[in-house]
């Protein structure tokens, strides 16, 4: 019998140990391109409930949501983020900007006073949905805000990553960067494959619920 030196027992141990973990890493994000995305019932912060599976038929674009992200701010101060909402909701588009800060951390309001925040930022969104548990959030692997998702008519996702590709832009040139967003969405409608599906997302960290 070959001896079984403790060299070639923790090489094998750590290659199931990398194994289980990307594993368990793949497994939190079940928001894949090509494929149906996760759905999921989310209360609006105008009372409403609403249940993605419903919007079948329809884009859909997720947006995560944090008023209290500098980088959100830029977005929104600057018009960006509200032009945006504001040309594809037009089109027939559904637009759900989702909180999934805990309570007492950056971002988090109750309904009211988002509304109320939501107003000064001037968003055009179809609804601002709250995911205080952040269940919702971590179905998705979303990390960031903002975090963009783009749901085709079939519910199959299409596009995932940054709204664009100068996370370190100034106000002045924010609306000079190459928005993905818009892109996807146009090309996607127009019946054409979307050219860059996925991008590296930049902003604030998603304040989840310890």
């Amino acid at each position: 019998m070959k001896e079984f030196h403790a060299s070639t027992y923790l090489s094998v141990l750590l290659l199931v140990l990398v194994s289980i973990g990307v594993k368990q890493q793949s497994s939190s994000d079940d928001a894949e391109i090509g494929k149906p995305v996760p759905v999921f019932t989310l209360s609006g912060t105008d009372g409403e409930s609403y249940d993605l599976e419903s919007l079948q038929g329809e884009f859909v674009v997720l947006e995560w949501l944090n008023f209290g992200c500098p980088y959100v701010e830029r977005h929104y101060r600057t018009g960006n983020m509200p032009a945006l909402q504001k040309e594809f909701t037009e089109k027939g588009v559904k637009w759900l900007s989702i909180v999934s800060s805990a309570p007492g951390t950056q971002g988090y309001y109750e309904s009211d006073e988002m509304n109320e925040q939501n107003e000064k930022m001037g968003g055009m969104q179809s609804a601002i949905l709250l995911d205080p548990e952040g269940d919702v959030g971590k179905m998705y692997g979303a990390i960031t805000t903002p975090h963009m998702y783009i749901i085709d008519k079939e519910g199959v996702l299409i596009y995932k990553g940054g709204i664009d590709d100068q996370p370190r832009a100034s106000y002045e040139k924010t609306k000079l960067a190459n928005n993905y967003v818009r892109a996807a969405l146009e090309e996607a409608m127009n019946g054409d494959e979307v050219s860059v599906e996925i991008s590296r997302p930049y902003g604030c960290s998603v304040k989840y619920k310890k």
